[in-house]
């Protein structure tokens, strides 16, 4: 995670299972904690995600809609998009940068 004046930045890597989305919700939690006014979550390195990382992510949009933080997702690799796409969160989720 790196944080630049309000503005935390958090890029997610490997997979985003039943193991790896615990780590998500850590590691969201943490960056909302500290206080900033938005989250930008970084999906470029994602290798995998099924309905636990999908999961964590839904969570993360309303924990931060209910806390006042403005969260973006930016996209990750098309493999992981169509899984997005498929659970049909693409219109659920705040990516930015996404059709």
């Amino acid at each position: 995670m790196t944080v630049s004046g309000d503005v935390a930045h958090v890029a997610l890597r490997g997979e985003l299972d039943m193991v790896g989305a615990v780590g998500v919700d850590r590691e969201l939690g943490d960056a909302m904690a500290l206080g900033v006014d938005a989250l930008v979550v970084h999906l470029d390195e994602v290798t995998f995600i099924d309905s636990s990382g999908l999961r964590a992510l839904l969570e993360a949009t309303q924990f931060a809609e209910r806390c006042g933080v403005s969260l973006k997702i930016l996209p990750g690799p098309p493999h992981v998009m169509e899984v997005v796409e498929a659970a049909g969160l693409s219109g659920r989720l705040p990516f930015v940068g996404y059709p």
